[in-house]
């Protein structure tokens, strides 16, 4: 509505997307509204984008179904929860499709965020790997750089007039 209010002290567009910091565009299009429609074209119509496919009463089950974590619905290989599962217990649950971008949002929304599972392979070790880290990881890496270089002083041409051909250029005294 401050737009508005500029417009109708006859402020040019220029001027009013410096004063509300927005583009030289949008403040001629709100004008170009304003004109047509008055201030109540300028009103704002709500968030852009689709409604939520989940009533409030379903969200509220949902967030319980997400507290109880994800071995509570039958996946028991990591406890997290991933955008593709949460999409997947809002079909099985709610028989209401979501994409695993439209879980991913609606769980941050509801103040969840989704989790990503560590990929291993299934044969993987995990003593062997623990053992080798331990004995031949530290015979292979090579020793770390010393924290800081020494330096040798009083060394001859360590000092810019003590090289060859120091005294050539000296001044004449």
């Amino acid at each position: 509505m401050q737009a508005a209010e500029l417009f109708e002290q006859a402020i040019k567009p220029p001027e009013v997307a410096r004063r509300l910091r927005v583009s030289v565009k949008s403040a001629y299009q709100w004008h170009q509204l304003w004109r047509d429609g008055g201030r109540d074209a300028l009103a704002s119509r709500g968030p852009s984008g689709s409604r939520c496919r989940l009533s409030p009463r379903c969200l509220l089950k949902l967030t319980a179904y997400l507290d109880e974590g994800p071995a509570a619905h039958g996946w028991v290989e990591d406890q997290v929860w991933t955008a593709a599962r949460v999409a997947t217990l809002i079909g099985r649950k709610f028989h209401v499709s979501y994409s695993v971008s439209g879980a991913t949002r609606l769980m941050h929304r509801l103040g969840y965020s989704p989790q990503v599972p560590a990929r291993r392979v299934a044969e993987r070790d995990e003593q062997a790997v623990t053992v080798w880290k331990e004995a031949t990881w530290a015979e292979v890496k090579e020793p770390g750089r010393p924290a800081a270089s020494k330096t040798r002083q009083g060394l001859p041409g360590s000092r810019p007039g003590d090289g060859p051909g120091a005294d050539a250029a000296a001044p004449p005294s």
